[in-house]
């Protein structure tokens, strides 16, 4: 797999599609400020393997596509609330206890609900990608679930290269936006109100582009395995 062109073939996806397109980028811009619902709608069409970037047309589609990816990824989310309200909890009663073996015993539990906390949320970070890519193809919505599918397709691209490809977006995507993220604080906290209003305008403007690229990525990783639904 090589994902110097993934990144370079994403790049010019968002700069033709997006970037050289003001009108495209202002749209996207707006569908980012409805609750970003209409941009994950879209985000669907990129995972569709809509080439060049697809038009941002079909509002009320958006919209729906938008929601049940929002649905899809709350359900992927829910073992990843419980153990934190677990973890919350487990935290909380070690605060109250008095007697130190009781003191020792909460704050053990909390320690193991951590760990396997972490566990889940990486096992989720590998497969919910492909179940989203997979529902987006097929319009069904229990392909989001299929692990039997999922781990299929994964084992298709490899599993050694579909970590390292994950990886790689997420340090491609998440160092810069890290960085974003400090100095849009620091604006905050230098301007107040006005930093705020700031902040928020120069969010509206990178989050599209940074959710189409990293869309665009994802769906090459997909395609890898020769998968075309």
């Amino acid at each position: 797999m090589d994902y110097g062109t993934m990144i370079g073939d994403s790049f010019t996806y968002v700069k033709e599609g997006i970037i050289d397109k003001v009108n495209k980028w202002l749209l996207l811009m707006i569908a980012t400020l409805i609750l970003t619902i209409p941009l994950m709608g879209y985000i669907m069409n990129v995972y569709r393997g809509t080439k060049p970037a697809p038009e941002v047309e079909g509002w009320g589609k958006l919209f729906v596509d938008g929601i049940l990816l929002f649905i899809v990824g709350i359900i992927y989310a829910i073992p990843i609330i419980i153990l934190e309200f677990l973890m919350i909890g487990a935290t909380f009663a070690t605060t109250m206890e008095s007697n130190p073996t009781a003191m020792m015993t909460s704050l053990a539990s909390a320690g193991i609900l951590a760990v396997i906390l972490i566990i889940v949320a990486i096992i989720i970070a590998i497969v919910s990608p492909i179940g989203i890519i997979r529902f987006a193809r097929t319009g069904n919505f229990g392909d989001a679930f299929n692990f039997g599918e999922i781990i299929t397709t994964i084992k298709k691209i490899g599993w050694l290269s579909y970590i390292l490809a994950l990886i790689v977006v997420a340090v491609v995507v998440g160092i810069p936006f890290l960085i974003l993220w400090f100095i849009l604080i620091a604006l905050v906290i230098a301007l107040s109100l006005v930093g705020m209003v700031i902040a928020g305008i120069i969010l509206l403007i990178v989050l599209p582009v940074i959710a189409v690229f990293e869309a665009r990525y994802l769906t090459q990783v997909y395609e890898s395995a020769g998968s075309t639904a």
